[in-house]
This record gives C-alpha cells, structure tokens and sequence, in this order.
C-alpha cells in the first residue's frame, strides 16, 4: 500500500503543483494565450483513459497496468520539463494524463482487490487523506521549487518518487489472476467514448470563455459528443464484454453512487475554484497565500477521510455516513453564500474546514459503496464508472457556475463605466482610461495592487484641491467592484446549493449492503433478496448457497 499512496500522491500533487510555475512558464514561452491548455490537456486524457483503464485492468490485472501508467506518466514529466515551447508543453502534458488516467482508477481498484469489504473503509480514506496532503504540499513545494530553482524542476521531482513507487509496486504487490475466459477489448467502445467525452469536456472548457456558448463551434461541439456518446451507448448495449456496461445502472448502489458523486462534484469543485479569487479579491492577500487559503479545508478533509473509513472498518456500515456527509457539505455550501466584503481570513478558514469535513467523509465511501456491490471481475470497471462521473461533474459546476458568476459579475458591473470616479480620472489625465466593463477575466487586473499603486500615483499628482475628492470617489469605486463581485460570488454558491440539494435527495437511496470480511464474492453472502433488489438476479432464480 506504500507504492500505491506514493502513485497517488504523485498524481493528486501535480495536479496542484503545476500551477504555481505557470507564471515563469508563460513568461519563458510567451504562451498566455495558451495558459489553459496546459491544465484542459492533462483533464481530457486523464478523463477521457479512466474507463478504457478500469476495463482493460479488469481483463489483464491491475499490477502490470498500474506499473505501465506510473511509466507513461513519468515519461510525460519528464518531457513536459525537457519542453522547449507551449506546444510542445501541452502535448506532453496529455501524456502526463494518458499516464495519470491509470493511477486514479487503478489505485482504488487496487485497494479492493487486496481487502475485503470491511478492511476497504480505512484504507480509502488514506488514500482520499494523501490525496488532501498532496493538494496542501502542491502550492508549497511548487512555491519553494519555482523561486529557488526552475519550473522545469516541478516536472522532474516526480521521476525519483514515481520510480520508487514502481520498485515498491513490483516487488510488492501480488499479481492477482484474472478470468481472461470469454473477456475481449472493446475497441469501438473505446473510440466512441473517447470521441465522446473529447468534444464534452472541450464545450465545457471553452464555453462562455474562449467562444459564446451559443456560438456555432461551442453547439457543434456538444452537436458531436450527443451523437458519439448516443451511438456508444447503443452499441455498449449490444456488446459482449462492453467497455462500460450499461447493465451497471439496474444496480441501485451503483446508480445512485455516481448520480450523487455527479452532483456533488458539481456543486462543490466549481465554487472550490472561485474562493482563492474571492481571498485576493476582497481580503488583498497575495496569490501565493490565496492557495494557502485551502489547507484548512484539507485538513479537516484528512481527518474525516481517515476517520470515517475506520468507523466504517470498524461498523461495516456506510450509509449513514454517506448522508452526513453530503448533508454537511451542503451545510458548508450555505455559510459560504454569505460571504461578502467584511468577511474575514479567519471566517473563510472555519467554512473551508466545515466543507473538509463534509468532502471527506463522502469522497471515499462511494468508491467503497461500489465495490461491495459487486466482484471483483468488476472491480476495475465500476470504479472506473465512478471516478468517470466525478470528473465530468466537476468539469460540469466550473463551466455552468462559472458563467453564473461571470454574467452576475457584468449584469453588477454594467454601469461601473458611469462612476463618477471614471469621469473625473478623465478630466484629471485624459491619457489615463479605465474599463467601461468589467468581468471575471478583467477584474484582477482593475485590482491588482500594480493597478492600484498607479491611481495612487495618480492622485498624487493631481491639483491638491482634488486629491481628497479623487481619493474618496476611488474608495467608492473599489467599494463598488468589491460589492458587485462579493454578490456574485454569493449567486454562483447558491446555485452550488441548489445542485447539492439534488445529492442530497438522491443519496437517501443508497441501498446499505453489510461488508464483509472475506473476499467472496458479494451475493453469495447477503443472499439473493438483496441481488435482485439491487438488479443484479433473476427473483426466481435459488440461492446459491
């Protein structure tokens, strides 16, 4: 278990660490008109490779999979640090994310491959645990690497730790044999998914900030990934061995799992990304420490990973927990959607570690819940199905919360050109303009404390009977974004409500199956009732005892 919570860490913390050299990345390439590429190519590969690897290691085994993704990934680091340009950058990035699709799926299958139900609870939690370390270490080390060393460093650092974690992984852990028997490739699932969730994930990305979202190439888009993923689905229901069997859904565990982790994702990671934005913004921290803002929140999302899965462990029950948890992150959701221009660090801290808690306690249980329901031939699939519909809701809430809060922010905004602030600069220096508009890409720079220092200049060199005057009207001014953006925020965390509420309902419906304590396979133990309950049998078909 060594080797794989160091794959993990190693995937979770690039996801972070990354993000903190762009600023050196973009200067050395040039590349801002880019700058997103470089995270939108690692999620399409890494989305886009969950389901193919949950099937293809259920077929061949996860040890020689789970060592080939950590290899791939590697190489992907190792080229993205050797990168001599942006384009060069992201592609390797995408194979970064060939390699980190393997990771994320197969470290969890792993876990249920090894242990029994009952054991499963304590060690997914120290996974989701790692997974909150790595996004805590990320900022930090990426902060310590960029400024004493170079960017390039961020992608080395993984080649040492991910060959440790291979070493560790093939001395160690045991190859569990496959029922290769009547299993077969599905290639043109394969192809229709990833044709699929490609032009989804991009829709998603560009929709609202590179194109309209009724703009023909952001319809045509979704136009494709209707069509692809409807073909998919037609012919998943015909296969043999399908990539992704639809038959998976009939099971009530299953289906309410990834409905609910759907819709948690969504109305949770969307709001996630805005509240570093909202610490700049309204509590003038730095960039740097606006990252910090979040360990709070990881904090308390180790405990209660690492608590809730001994409780599991320990009781054999989940639902319980389950519920509490999605209940306590809507809770979280709600005290965040007061927050506004008096809110303080110190407020922000205490909600982010109320929304750890909540994350905590769900992310792991329903990777759990999932793999009790079925066995382990399934293991990999399932839980591929899973992490499939995490991502995609995540991608989902920042493309649709994000726009609430960008049209919020210009409907506030709408007549910020008519401040009286922005006629009296012009008078004052008619060769200084300020924005008739602002959004959610502009607003960091109207605030930016280079952009404010410069008013200051301003001011300073206006007539002395209208400094105080300019003074006072660009306090109001200020005030007046500050407001205006502080309330749309407070939109874009009660729609994260109102898509939570929808988890809420949904996760009430979560069969609770007793964990075992071996690895037989599941039916066999609670009995038939509960097999065609869940969908998974014939009501007339014996026990089979």
């Amino acid at each position: 278990m060594f080797g794989v919570g160091t794959a993990m860490f190693l995937s979770a913390l690039d996801q972070t660490i990354v993000a903190t050299a762009m600023p050196q990345i973009v200067r050395e390439f040039n590349g801002l008109s880019h700058l997103s590429w470089v995270f939108t190519a690692y999620l399409l590969a890494s989305t886009v490779t969950v389901p193919i690897y949950g099937k293809l290691s259920d077929i061949f085994g996860r040890r020689s999979l789970y060592i080939f993704g950590i290899l791939i990934f590697l190489g992907g680091s190792a080229l993205s640090g050797w990168s001599h340009s942006m384009t060069e950058l992201i592609l390797f990035r995408a194979l970064q994310g060939i390699g980190g699709g393997a990771i994320m799926v197969n470290s969890f299958a792993i876990i249920g491959d090894l242990f029994p139900p009952a054991e499963r609870g304590k060690w997914q939690g120290l996974i989701g645990g790692i997974f909150g370390l790595a996004s805590i270490a990320g900022p930090l080390l990426g902060g310590t690497i960029t400024d004493n060393a170079s960017w390039r460093w961020v992608f080395y650092i993984n080649i040492p730790v991910g060959i440790a974690a291979m070493a560790i992984l093939a001395s160690a852990l045991p190859k569990i044999a496959h029922d290769l028997k009547n299993r077969s490739i599905d290639i043109l699932g394969a192809f229709l998914i990833a044709a699929g969730l490609v032009p989804l994930l991009l829709a998603l990305v560009w929709g609202g900030s590179e194109y309209p979202w009724l703009s023909w190439q952001i319809l045509s888009l979704f136009g494709e990934a209707a069509i692809f993923l409807l073909v998919f689905a037609i012919v998943e229901k015909n296969t043999h061995d399908p990539l992704l069997s639809l038959d998976l859904f009939k099971n009530r565990v299953f289906s309410v799992s990834v409905i609910t982790m759907f819709f948690t994702t969504m109305g949770m990671f969307g709001a996630i990304l805005y509240i570093p934005l909202f610490a700049q913004i309204i509590t003038g921290i730095s960039a740097t420490n606006s990252g910090l803002i979040m360990t709070p929140m990881m904090i308390s999302l180790i405990i209660a990973s690492s608590t809730s899965g001994q409780i599991i462990s320990k009781t054999g029950r989940y639902r319980t927990l389950a519920i509490l948890g999605v209940i306590i992150t809507v809770i979280a959701m709600i005290l965040f959607s007061s927050v506004g221009v008096h809110t303080t660090s110190t407020e922000l801290f205490l909600k982010m570690m109320a929304l750890g808690l909540g994350l905590g306690m769900t992310l792991p249980i329903f990777t759990l819940a999932v793999q009790s329901a079925f066995g382990r031939e399934k293991l990999g699939e399932v839980t591929a199905g899973l992490q499939l519909f995490r991502s995609v809701g995540g991608t989902v809430g920042t493309a649709i919360l994000g726009g609430v809060m960008n049209s919020q922010l210009i409907g506030n905004l709408s007549n910020i050109g008519d401040h009286p602030f922005v006629k009296m600069v012009g008078q004052v220096s008619p060769a200084t303009s300020l924005p008739k508009t602002i959004d959610a890409n502009t607003i960091q720079g109207v605030l930016s404390p280079e952009s404010i220092q410069s008013i200051h200049n301003l001011i300073a060199q206006a007539p002395q009977a209208l400094q105080g005057d300019l003074q006072a009207s660009f306090d109001d001014f200020i005030t007046t974004i500050k407001v205006a953006f502080s309330s749309s925020i407070d939109s874009l965390f009660i729609v994260g409500v109102l898509v939570l509420l929808i988890a809420v309902v949904v996760v009430f419906y979560l069969p609770e199956i007793p964990l075992r304590k071996t690895q037989r396979p599941v039916m066999e133990e609670i009995g038939v009732e509960l097999e065609v309950e869940l969908g998974q049998a014939d009501p007339k078909r014996e026990p089979q005892i």
